[in-house]
């Protein structure tokens, strides 16, 4: 493997209105859900269909990729608030075909100022994982609307506030709920009803939202209006900032539920100090193709991209499935032990990032696989700096427990500019508390710190600090060949982000499927745990016995990540994909379909 580049109006609705239910009438019939799509002038794809036709709405007005993204993130907001929105944050990949180049923010969220070692431990011991969930003390400054505005004023082509309308039309007018929704909100039962404001947006009449009918959050869209009129500055230095940190530090919840709801740390200077971060993108070359992604504090490019690495010299496309299946999760079993060792914050860890993709890396990991048997895990990583083959440096390092709420959009145009963007409030359902008048969920993202050392005695790159960024699994990705412009991907998932991520790439670069087939076929994720987890329609493979045969251990899951793409053919038309049938099923549109 080569390297070639590495860390290379006034408010028109008051704000005691919340969101209530009413008949299918109420609004407009939501857009069909096609999980591929063919055409030219742009393509988008995401889980849902109201955002998805969002974007191509601002396509078709002469909007850019960038201000499409920020048009399907914003409509997530208000269709998939359990995942996305103002509350959370997340990370942007965008390729501007004029230049050639391949841009990063980072917009994830970050703790307080006066956050230490110490946030989620009491009496000297971790907080139960559910309590620290749910209360202010998980909660990061939001880092999505600075993307957003971040994003536009540097690479788009519309005004901020005309890439929220969309969405604030949605909020208002309603959208319609389906099975997914009320599932996904009857998850969250327990701890919404103990918080009123939430309660009374997320559970009308004190009732789960029934399938058919329409959703409204006329708060959420009066908070729209006024970042589109103000801008960020109302979350970061004014008035909706004000709501937030005091919501944080004194959550809303029911005394009489008997909650614990801690409070959190997050202030106004925390606010007011907030940056995203411009970054370079990671980039290996792995075959023909150059693959781009996101850097520390996430860990999706490091790791995706040491998986590439170590399976380079392998003959993927003409293994047997058994082998191939083999190589991916042996490949994904070494990137993880890495990755929980040696990835963090970069502003608080020294991430040897150009060593974890470095060839010479990549080799002695790889030498670790044998094709008559697969490893045990947990493996101990490598020392990326001092690399020798077979070998390991120090104790090995658990995976740790991340959310799965999460939602990953991908978007073309016709210029060939591509955005590649996930975003994310940790948990479904983040911290559960919504911001009282704002329509909104804060989210729980610092329940990504590990509480404590994993290992006694051992550097945990991904311990709580000031101002410090918890790591990630978010991968958005984009692949290039020849310096154009080939294919975006990515998912939701928590750490399965990583698996699925790369389990796409390598069916679509390595395999011969289309994106959509790449996208639909069966998962598994291994990431250094005893078992693999793996869906029905894996398990049910015929290869599994085999794999079987060589050590391999899988446990059941339901289904893995969420995915979404957009791929360039060669006569210029776009491909969106999306997901057939996980979580509901997903939404590809482009301008103008093929005939």
């Amino acid at each position: 493997m080569r390297v070639l580049a590495r860390i290379a109006p006034p408010l028109l609705l008051a704000t005691a209105l919340v969101a209530s239910t009413a008949g299918p009438a109420g609004a407009a019939p939501p857009p069909a859900k096609v999980p591929e799509a063919v055409g030219w002038g742009g393509a988008v794809a995401s889980v849902d269909a109201d955002a998805t036709a969002a974007g191509i709405e601002v396509l078709r007005k002469g909007g850019n990729a960038v201000d499409a993204a920020v048009a399907v993130a914003a409509a997530l907001g208000v269709t998939e608030p359990y995942s996305a929105g103002i509350g959370g944050g997340g990370y942007f990949v965008y390729y501007d075909h004029a230049t050639g180049r391949v841009h990063t923010i980072d917009g994830r969220e970050t703790a307080s100022r006066t956050a230490d070692e110490s946030l989620f431990l009491e009496g000297g011991k971790p907080l139960p994982f559910a309590d620290a969930v749910t209360s202010g003390l998980s909660v990061g400054v939001p880092g999505s609307p600075a993307t957003w505005e971040t994003a536009v004023r540097l690479w788009g082509k519309r005004p901020f506030g005309e890439a929220l309308k969309p969405a604030q039309r949605i909020a208002e007018q309603g959208f319609t709920v389906d099975q997914t929704f009320q599932d996904q909100t009857a998850l969250n039962l327990a701890r919404f009803k103990d918080f009123p404001d939430t309660a009374r947006l997320f559970l009308p009449g004190g009732a789960l939202p029934v399938v058919g009918s329409t959703f409204r959050n006329p708060d959420l869209a009066a908070t729209y209006r006024q970042l589109g009129r103000d801008g960020t500055k109302a979350l970061y230095q004014g008035d909706l900032g004000a709501d937030v940190v005091r919501a944080i530090q004194h959550p809303p919840v029911d005394p009489a539920s008997g909650r614990n709801a801690r409070p959190g740390k997050v202030d106004a200077a925390d606010l007011a100090g907030y940056q995203v971060r411009r970054q370079q993108p990671t980039h290996v070359a792995y075959r023909d193709y150059d693959v781009y992604s996101i850097a520390p504090s996430s860990s999706g490019g490091t790791t995706v991209g040491e998986a590439l690495g170590i399976l380079e010299d392998g003959e993927l496309g003409g293994y047997d499935a058994t082998q191939y299946y083999h190589h991916f999760l042996e490949a994904s079993r070494l990137a993880f032990a890495d990755r929980n060792r040696w990835v963090g914050d970069p502003a608080f860890n020294d991430v040897p990032v150009r060593e974890l993709l470095s060839a010479r890396f990549a080799a002695s990991r790889a030498c670790l696989i044998s094709p008559d048997r697969a490893l045990t895990s947990p493996v101990a990583p490598g020392d990326p700096r001092n690399p020798a083959d077979c070998a390991s440096a120090g104790p090995v390092q658990p995976e740790p427990y991340e959310g799965l709420s999460t939602s990953h959009l991908t978007v073309a145009d016709r210029w060939g500019n591509v955005v590649s963007y996930t975003l994310t409030l940790e948990q479904t359902g983040g911290s559960g508390i919504t911001v009282p008048g704002r329509g909104f969920l804060l989210n729980n993202e610092l329940t990504d710190f590990n509480f404590s050392p994993l290992v006694p005695g051992v550097p945990d790159p991904n311990l709580p600090g000031p101002g410090k960024r918890p790591r990630s699994s978010l991968s958005p990705t984009i692949v290039l060949r020849d310096g154009e412009p080939l294919l975006a991907a990515g998912s939701p998932g928590g750490s399965t982000i990583i698996t699925t991520t790369l389990q796409v790439l390598l069916g679509r670069l390595d395999r011969g499927l289309s994106l959509a087939q790449a996208i639909a076929a069966p998962r598994a994720s291994q990431r250094n745990t005893a078992a693999s987890q793996a869906e029905p329609g894996f398990l049910a493979l015929p290869e599994r016995a085999r794999l079987e045969a060589l050590g391999h251990v899988f446990a059941s899951t339901p289904e893995i990540g969420a995915a979404t793409g957009v791929e360039r053919l060669p006569d210029g038309r776009w491909v969106a994909a999306a997901e057939p049938v996980r979580r509901g099923g997903g939404s590809a549109a482009v301008v103008r379909p093929a005939p």
